[in-house]
């Protein structure tokens, strides 16, 4: 396998590889990375084949947390090897903590981050990220608390998920008005099947000159040629949660797909990494891996294929924006 290639994270100063691994399998039940054994085998694999970004999240495992804690036990011994990024203040999911706190407050955050860095077994968090916004409370206070904990050390940088291009830039505008350091990267979801952030929130991004990880890259497995209209692979989120994915899936368009990848001599995962890649906005690609093989998988089909620009742009043909209303589970 070639050399990973890294990207720079906005202005942080942190370069990661343009593959990284998404963990929000560690401690899901029914995937093989439910066990410690499972998930030290998947981060075994990333750090042989030099992964650099993990993204977790407080909210991720079951219960909530699960993956943090069993990242720290895999990672021991050599934390140093990774960016460690992890997520606070989800608004629908329960990370165990205060229900009468905001998850945008300063009391909230404090909480919250001793609560991954202690399940992570670490001492800072590379990238903390605000998980959803929360209008209840200023983004002032927000940046605030987020810029003490850099001040501490306990964190290195900070960014945001789910933000609308609007907040993106209010956020902006007030770290330069309170005089605390801004968000850093953002992360949405985005895919050939997941297309909304492209009309706002990427060029926020590329104004305030951004990082950007787009998650559920793969649309759950979608795009990475193993399903088909019949085709449901056993050891798979969509087979054991979300069957309606598949069931509703825009078949026409995924064969067609299929069929240009087909002609070009590429698998469809790695036309998929070269069409997220092939968009400078994208720092990293944080695909979800259950085996080390799919691992592999996915970082050399990061670095396999180098579409032009008209590649790129008869690839997004295939694919019309504007499908149906997302679940928001990241």
């Amino acid at each position: 396998m070639k050399d990973l290639t890294t990207r720079a994270l906005g202005d942080s100063g942190l370069s990661v590889t343009t593959i990284g691994l998404g963990c929000n399998n560690f401690g899901r039940p029914g995937s093989a990375t439910q066990t410690i054994e499972g998930t030290t085998a998947v981060i075994d694999e990333a750090i042989e084949l030099g992964v650099t970004l993990l993204d977790t999240a407080d909210i991720y495992g079951v219960p909530a947390g699960t993956s943090e804690t069993l990242m720290g036990v895999a990672l021991a011994g050599r934390r140093e090897r990774v960016v460690i990024a992890t997520k606070f203040g989800h608004d629908s999911y329960d990370a165990g903590l205060p229900d009468d706190l905001a998850t945008g407050s300063r009391d909230y955050i404090r909480l919250a981050i001793e609560a991954s860095l202690r399940r992570l077994q670490t001492d800072y968090v590379d990238i903390y990220l605000q998980h959803t916004p929360d209008p209840t409370v200023e983004i002032d206070e927000t940046l605030g608390a987020l810029d003490e904990l850099v001040a501490e050390g306990k964190i290195r940088h900070f960014g945001n998920s789910n933000f609308t291009a609007h907040q993106l830039r209010d956020a902006d505008a007030a770290s330069a008005r309170i005089g605390s350091r801004r968000f850093v990267v953002a992360q949405d979801e985005y895919s050939l099947l997941e297309r909304r952030v492209e009309g706002d929130v990427l060029p926020a991004v590329r104004e305030l000159g951004l990082g950007f990880l787009p998650y559920f890259p793969l649309h759950n497995g979608l795009l990475t040629g193993k399903f088909g209209r019949d085709i449901r692979p056993r050891d798979t989120r969509i087979t054991r949660q979300r069957p309606q994915l598949a069931d509703n899936a825009p078949w026409e368009r995924i064969e067609a797909y299929a069929a240009y990848c087909e002609l070009h001599s590429v698998t469809m995962l790695e036309a998929t990494f070269a069409w997220l890649l092939g968009h400078r906005e994208v720092t990293s690609v944080i695909a979800g891996a259950t085996s080390a093989l799919q691992l592999r998988q996915n970082a050399a089909a990061a670095n396999a294929w180098h579409p032009t620009n008209t590649q790129l742009d008869e690839i997004t043909a295939l694919f019309a924006p504007g499908l149906p209303e997302k679940e928001n589970e990241n």
